[in-house]
């Protein structure tokens, strides 16, 4: 489906956080791929940082950036997958306020039509914390252009139809309101 041409395109502010116990920002390519990709969309990265397999402080870097006023969606890469310090996926849900649980279900079957069933090592999630969508991507520079060519190119452009994230944005702290 094509973006709607009657609708302003809204840039996003995202932060690219890439989880690795080795990688620095010379040899990050996963990282690199989605800043590559999301800049040439027309959003802005407005952070980027590696961080360590440590659970607690990948949370804690989570809730920071929600915290943030100047950053939308976080996407992290790395630490999704099934070893021991895989742990990505578990910091994320203690972010959480939802589980976006339809996003692993739609990367599942990206990476199928990719990898075959070595797509069922994937841990991909998305969810909301705080007015902020989280998305937990594996490591891979391949992982990050499919789940960014395939589905959050289209659902973080307000232009896409027949909806996406970005329209709900204003909707995802209402519960917060007083009534």
């Amino acid at each position: 489906m094509k973006p709607d041409a009657t609708k302003e395109f809204i840039p996003v502010r995202i932060a690219v956080l890439t989880v690795s116990d080795t990688r620095t920002l010379l040899d990050d390519n996963s990282g690199q791929t989605l800043v590559d990709r999301i800049q040439t969309a027309g959003h802005i990265v407005s952070v980027r940082k590696i961080i360590a397999d440590e659970r607690a402080d990948i949370a804690a870097q989570l809730r920071i950036w929600c915290d943030d006023p100047d950053i939308d969606v976080v996407i992290s890469t790395g630490g999704t997958g099934l070893t021991g310090r895989d742990v990505t996926v578990e910091a994320h849900r203690d972010v959480y306020e939802k589980e976006i649980e339809a996003f692993a279900t739609v990367f599942t079957i990206v990476s199928m039509k990719k990898i075959g069933t070595s797509a069922v090592q994937s841990r991909a999630t998305g969810g909301v914390a705080n007015g902020t969508y989280l998305f937990a991507l594996p490591g891979s520079p391949g992982a990050c252009k499919d789940a960014w060519d395939e589905i959050l190119v289209k659902q973080l452009d307000y232009r896409h139809g027949p909806c996406n994230f970005v329209e709900i944005f204003p909707r995802l702290n209402e519960h917060q309101r007083r009534k």
